[in-house]
């Protein structure tokens, strides 16, 4: 295939954007318009997809500015931050830090070796208020670009967002302290938001599901649904999601229809609505099929890159025949080493599309093929209006505040849904260099990934960047 045949296919596949309208005071958000997710007139539905910005209280100016212009250039009616907000290995949590979830704070570890006493127990209380005060400043930060347009937000988390000392309920109740937030409140509570009439199906924090319905709110569309990928597995590697937000995966696809139909079963109008509702997940980690979107080269093959902990010491390049054009693969895909399962339920229980983030300098779109032998007739029938294969979708990182590609290709990603055909969405990264320009901060760096950057208990050292000395070790080694 030609370049210009490659570009013309990269912008077949592309959504069509258009700025926003200067003096129009209402929601940026169509949907908050509407008081809930739903298709508008026009046919259209957008979510824009923010990952891994991973920063401290101070959040970089170019990471905002990336916000903003993504925001004002694409009118999304929700956003989705992917996990690893918060830089939870950042200086200003030292004193409440913790590698792993199991593991006791650094500040705790500190105070028993050197006393029990309750004073040591009020220092570390004291920095734990610290901590929140630090983590409230860094979501209002990020938050303050969609509050400011009215366009309503969800999170789950990742692998660093729980490092900080807190723990994934407690960073989802600061969230919920500002306006726009849709991560459901365990207790029931209504919290400020922009869509009063929108259901949420809840599961655990940074696990629910949010049904999108087509414009006369006659049925459920699609659902979205944002699912914890897990942290860190005792055995080593990344972890993966609790048995109950399986569980809630696999459910969730038939509680929002039969819910819905609840809904409008009174309502003349109303259309009948399938058995299952077919959903995209967002999530943090990738699973380990997306390596079906590879194949393997040889080490010193053009753009080779090696895979990761049970995939290394194996080569890989994209495959072409199953990803769009513009795609690139920057290191190897970090999933965990256990196979949850989740691969599974997504082939047989109607989802169409998963998005990841985490790895920071990887941005591909591709389809893989899938077995949908369900055993229900009824899943069967609604599985055969889903394309024949599940979408994997890969974003780079949308901050300035850690490893990534070149700062000119850190991104946001636009995911668009046309009514005619619901289930084969659009999408496109919004990189920095095409919608700001040059970026102002010499914070974010960038450097070849190997599986040797990647302890491998640890996950990626991102507070180390590599010396001189090991640049030219790395030299000699070719």
């Amino acid at each position: 295939m030609t370049e210009l045949q490659n570009a013309a296919k990269a912008a077949a596949t592309r959504p069509r954007i258009q700025p926003a309208e200067e003096g129009d005071d209402r929601p940026l958000s169509v949907s908050a318009r509407l008081g809930r997710l739903q298709f508008h007139q026009s046919g259209k539905f957008r979510v824009l997809q923010l990952t891994d910005i991973q920063d401290g209280p101070k959040v970089s100016k170019d990471t905002v500015k990336l916000i903003e212009a993504s925001l004002d250039a694409t009118r999304p009616d929700i956003v989705i931050f992917t996990g690893n907000q918060i830089a939870g290995y950042d200086p200003a949590y030292a004193q409440t830090t913790r590698k792993r979830r199991w593991s006791a704070s650094v500040g705790t570890a500190r105070e028993t070796a050197s006393s029990k006493s309750s004073e040591a127990s009020e220092r570390f209380e004291a920095a734990l208020e610290r901590t929140r005060a630090s983590v409230r400043a860094t979501v209002e930060q990020l938050v303050r670009p969609l509050a400011d347009r009215g366009i309503p937000w969800a999170v789950t988390f990742g692998n660093h967002d729980f490092q900080c000392g807190l723990g994934n309920a407690e960073i989802e109740s600061i969230c919920r302290e500002f306006p726009g937030c849709l991560n459901p409140d365990p207790a029931g509570r209504q919290a400020e938001q922009y869509l009063p009439s929108q259901r949420v199906f809840a599961c655990e924090p940074g696990t629910f599901a949010l049904p999108v319905s087509d414009v006369d709110h006659t049925t459920s569309v699609l659902g979205l649904v944002l699912l914890d990928s897990g942290d860190y597995a005792r055995s080593g590697g990344y972890g993966s999601p609790s048995a109950e937000a399986l569980r809630f995966l696999a459910e969730v696809p038939e509680m929002m229809a039969t819910q819905f139909q609840k809904q409008v079963e009174s309502y003349e109008t109303a259309k009948s609505q399938e058995q299952a509702v077919p959903c995209m997940v967002f999530q943090h980690f990738p699973v380990q099929q997306y390596y079906q979107l590879l194949k393997p080269a040889a080490t010193n093959a053009a753009r080779a890159i090696e895979g990761y902990r049970n995939f290394a010491g194996k080569h890989y390049v994209l495959d072409e025949e199953k990803t769009l054009p513009g795609s690139y693969l920057g290191e190897g895909i970090s999933c965990p080493d256990a196979d949850s399962g989740e691969f599974a339920i997504l082939e047989q229980c109607g989802y169409f599309a998963i998005s990841a983030g985490h790895d920071h300098r990887n941005a591909f779109v591709g389809t893989v093929p899938i077995s949908r032998n369900s055993a229900d007739v009824r899943m069967a029938k609604v599985l055969s209006k889903v394309i024949g294969g599940l979408m994997m979708i890969a974003s780079p990182t949308s901050g300035f505040g850690s490893y990534g590609p070149v700062p000119q290709k850190r991104a946001a990603r636009l995911i668009e849904f046309d009514i005619r055909h619901p289930y084969e969405p659009r999408t496109q990264l919004l990189e920095y260099g095409e919608l700001v320009g040059k970026p102002s901060a010499g914070k974010a760096y960038a450097y070849g990934m190997t599986s040797e950057s990647k302890p491998e208990s640890e996950g990626v050292d991102l507070l180390h960047r590599p010396t001189w000395w090991s640049k030219l070790l790395s030299w000699l080694r070719k």
